[in-house]
């Protein structure tokens, strides 16, 4: 089914001319999605007793059970697991940021997608991002949602056969699924129906609520996608999300203290919400005021719910091992090749780097 023309022809008068725009203001709205560089860089250093400072110091999640508390971009999380850093079927990345812990049904929920990827659709296996920290909480860098254990972001790029290093996780770099010389769209190269697949497979499950992906990557499933679009309206267009995709799950049932998110809306999402992103409207640079506006407040602990004060000062478990998915046998990293993975598009002519995850506020 073609993406619906006719909603960018009646806002045609909003788009954007590149041919006035010109090199500059284009690179500058691609640089949303493509600025090269690790985000948290271009970041200030939380402040001693902020809540970024606070929660990213923690190295261990709580005791007792497993409650997401709060919302998805304020809250914060008891109980959580850690995904083992390595499985069958998957592989973690950036082991130094200690982002691999989450609700147990997330970490479970990674672990099934990964091995349906597999047995379904020929996936190697996945790559895992961020997931949130030891109790959740603001990070000090790459996202403004992920505090709840909720979240979990997963790479375009599929799970090589061998056994990355620890080096190797720090430093492979993101892959964009865009074109540099062309504003929001998906560079032919690099995409391949497996990622599409890859895509609708994740959203094929109850529990998932949303996955964010960049606006030309929707755009480019509209256009293409064939298959059935039931749950083609889960993926959102948002910021960022070129070399990875965001996974958002729905509060666990009966949980009073998670604050969810409205559903999305009914239809696949290819309609005036999807082409608002290619006006000039969401990347156009902020309006001049006559007066500097103040640097926005650090968030503080005492800006989170109530019992998230609680969360900070809880004891600890025993050990990182302890609160490994599967339990300890299962934390043990890199000591055996994972199983063999079949053949893959994997993207022979990859282009340029994309960014660290930067979540911007969610709106959709």
């Amino acid at each position: 089914m073609a993406f619906k023309a006719q909603t960018f022809r009646t806002l045609g008068k909003l788009a954007i001319d590149f041919r006035t725009f010109g090199k500059l203001t284009l690179a500058g709205a691609i640089g949303a999605s493509l600025v090269a560089g690790d985000v948290g860089a271009q970041q200030k250093t939380p402040s001693p007793g902020s809540a970024k400072a606070i929660f990213g110091a923690v190295k261990l999640p709580t005791q007792g059970p497993a409650q997401p508390i709060g919302f998805y971009a304020k809250g914060c999380m008891t109980g959580a697991e850690a995904l083992p850093a390595d499985g069958p079927t998957w592989q973690a990345m950036r082991l130094s940021r200690n982002r691999r812990w989450g609700n147990p049904a997330m970490i479970s929920l990674l672990e099934k997608f990964s091995q349906d990827a597999r047995a379904k659709i020929g996936w190697p296996g996945i790559l895992v991002g961020d997931i949130a920290q030891p109790r959740g909480g603001p990070m000090f860098n790459g996202h403004a949602s992920h505090q709840i254990g909720l979240d979990a972001d997963v790479w375009f790029t599929p799970m090589p056969a061998q056994r990355l290093t620890y080096e190797q996780r720090e430093d492979l770099p993101f892959t964009t699924m865009l074109q540099k010389d062309k504003f929001l769209t998906v560079d032919p190269k690099v995409w391949s129906e497996q990622r599409a697949e890859l895509l609708m497979l994740a959203a094929s499950y109850p529990q998932v609520q949303r996955i964010f992906v960049n606006p030309a990557i929707k755009k480019k499933m509209c256009d293409t996608w064939t298959g059935d679009r039931t749950n083609l309206g889960k993926l959102r267009p948002e910021y960022g999300h070129d070399s990875h995709f965001h996974i958002r799950m729905k509060c666990p049932p009966g949980d009073k203290g998670c604050t969810g998110q409205a559903p999305v809306a009914a239809g696949d999402g290819c309609d005036k919400s999807l082409a608002w992103w290619f006006t000039k409207e969401p990347w156009a640079a902020p309006k001049p005021s006559a007066k500097p506006p103040k640097p926005p407040r650090e968030v503080m602990v005492s800006d989170l719910p109530k019992a998230c004060s609680a969360v900070v000062n809880a004891p600890s478990i025993a050990s990182a091992e302890a609160g490994t998915y599967g339990g300890p046998s299962a934390a043990s990293a890199l000591t055996a090749a994972p199983a063999a993975a079949p053949p893959v598009d994997t993207g022979s002519a990859l282009p340029s780097v994309g960014p660290v995850p930067n979540d911007k506020p969610m709106v959709q």
